[in-house]
C-alpha cells in the first residue's frame, strides 16, 4: 500500500493524527503532487478548518487537469456548503429557542477598507450565498448601510458568521430602539453656567430641562428631504403629469446623553429663534437685526455645540444610511420618528433618521 493510500485510509477512519504524520512526509517530498494537496483539504475539513478546506479545494479546481482530483474537490466543495447550510439552520434553530429573539430588528454592515474588500467580499458571497460581483458591490466603504430585517435569533447568527468572514457590522432590536427617550427642543433658554432647553417629550408634554455639557457623548446629524407636488408637461404624451420631487432639506443635529438614555433633537425647522438666547448675537460678524436668516441662527446653534463639545465625536453619514433604509418599509413603519415636520404624506426618511440616530446612541454607548 502507497503512503497515499495509508493517507486516505486514516482519513477513512477519522485517524487525523496519523494521516497528519502522513501528509507531513509527503508535502516534503511531493508538495505539488494534486493528489497530496486533495488529501491536505480532507484533513482541514475533517479537523474543523472549513476555510482552509475551501482554499485547497478551489486551488485544485483552478491548477489541475487530472479528472479524478477534479471531481474529488467538487465534491468536497459540495461537502463544505452542506455542512454550512446545516451549522446555520441549526444555529437558527437554537436561537428561536429564546422567546426574546423573536423580536424585530436590523443588522447593519459597517464601511471595510479597499485593501480588506476582496477577501471580504469572497466571505460575504458564500455566507450570504450571492456571487462575487454582487457581494463586492453590497459591502459598504464609508458609510452604514441597512443590510438585512428580521427577527434578532436569525441576525444574531448572519452576524457572529460575517464577522468570522472579517466582515465588521452589529445588529439592534426594535424593542432597544424604542427605550431610548427623545425630547424634541425648542430652544435655549439658558447656555451657562448650565444649559437649559425647553423642549417636547414623546407625549408632546412642553417642559424644561437641564443638563451639563459633559453629558453629551456625541451628535447625529442629518438631512431629511422635503417633499412637495410639482406639474411637469409630458411632451411626449402631450399631458400634464404630477410628481412628488424633493423642494428642501430640513435639517437635523441630535445630542446624545447615554447616562439619562436619552436625545436632544433639533431641527432648523421647528427650533424657535425668536425665543430664548439670541444666537446671532453668539456669532462674530453677525448681521444686524432683520437680516439674519434661518441659515446662519442654524450655523449658530452647531458653532454653539462645537465650541462646547469640541471631544464629541459628529456622526454625519446620514445619507447612505438612509438610502439603504427605504428598503425596509415594513419595518420602518414600525418606528415612531419623533419629527416635527409638516408633510401632506408621511415619509420613511422620518423613521429613517430616527433609526440611524438610535443606531449611533446604541452602538456607541460604551
Amino acid at each position: 500500500m502507497s503512503d497515499i493510500d495509508r493517507v486516505a485510509e486514516a482519513l477513512e477512519r477519522k485517524d487525523y493524527r496519523t494521516a497528519a504524520g502522513l501528509l507531513k512526509q509527503l508535502l516534503n517530498e511531493s508538495p505539488n503532487d494534486p493528489w497530496v494537496q486533495f488529501y491536505v483539504g480532507r484533513l482541514h475539513e475533517g479537523t474543523g478548518k472549513p476555510q482552509m478546506a475551501e482554499k485547497v479545494y478551489r486551488q485544485l479546481l483552478r491548477g489541475t487537469t487530472i479528472a479524478k482530483v477534479l471531481v474529488q474537490a467538487r465534491q468536497g466543495l459540495q461537502r463544505l456548503e452542506e455542512m454550512e447550510k446545516d451549522q446555520h439552520a441549526q444555529a437558527i434553530a437554537q436561537a428561536k429557542t429564546d422567546p426574546q429573539n423573536a423580536e424585530p430588528g436590523l443588522l447593519v454592515l459597517e464601511p471595510i477598507s479597499a485593501e480588506a474588500k476582496t477577501k471580504a467580499a469572497q466571505n460575504f458571497a458564500r455566507i450570504m450565498k450571492l456571487d462575487p460581483y454582487t457581494a463586492r458591490l453590497h459591502l459598504p466603504s464609508r458609510g452604514w448601510r441597512a443590510y438585512r430585517a428580521g427577527t434578532i435569533g436569525e441576525l444574531k447568527v448572519y452576524s457572529q458568521e460575517l464577522l468570522s468572514g472579517g466582515i465588521p457590522n452589529f445588529w439592534a432590536s426594535l424593542a432597544d430602539i424604542e427605550k431610548i427617550h427623545v425630547f424634541r427642543v425648542s430652544h435655549f433658554q439658558a447656555v451657562s453656567p448650565q444649559p437649559i432647553v425647553v423642549c417636547k417629550d414623546e407625549n408632546d408634554r412642553l417642559g424644561a430641562l437641564t443638563f451639563q455639557w459633559s453629558e453629551i457623548s456625541q451628535r447625529a446629524e442629518g438631512l431629511l428631504p422635503i417633499f412637495e407636488q410639482i406639474v411637469e408637461y409630458n411632451v411626449s404624451r402631450n399631458e400634464v403629469e404630477r410628481k412628488e420631487a424633493t423642494q428642501d432639506y430640513a435639517l437635523f443635529c441630535d445630542l446624545h446623553l447615554p447616562g439619562r438614555r436619552c436625545i436632544l433633537r433639533f431641527c432648523d425647522f421647528s427650533y424657535d429663534f425668536q425665543q430664548g438666547i439670541e444666537l446671532a448675537q453668539t456669532q462674530k460678524n453677525a448681521p444686524q437685526a432683520g437680516q439674519v436668516t434661518n441659515r446662519f441662527n442654524w450655523n449658530a446653534l452647531l458653532d454653539l455645540f462645537n465650541r462646547n463639545l469640541s471631544q464629541a465625536p459628529v456622526w454625519a453619514n446620514f445619507n447612505f444610511f438612509g438610502e439603504t433604509a427605504q428598503d425596509y418599509p415594513e419595518l420602518l413603519e414600525r418606528i415612531k420618528p419623533y419629527i416635527d415636520l409638516f408633510r401632506r404624506e408621511p415619509s420613511n426618511w422620518d423613521a429613517a433618521f430616527h433609526l440611524y440616530s438610535c443606531l449611533v446612541f446604541l452602538k456607541n454607548k460604551g
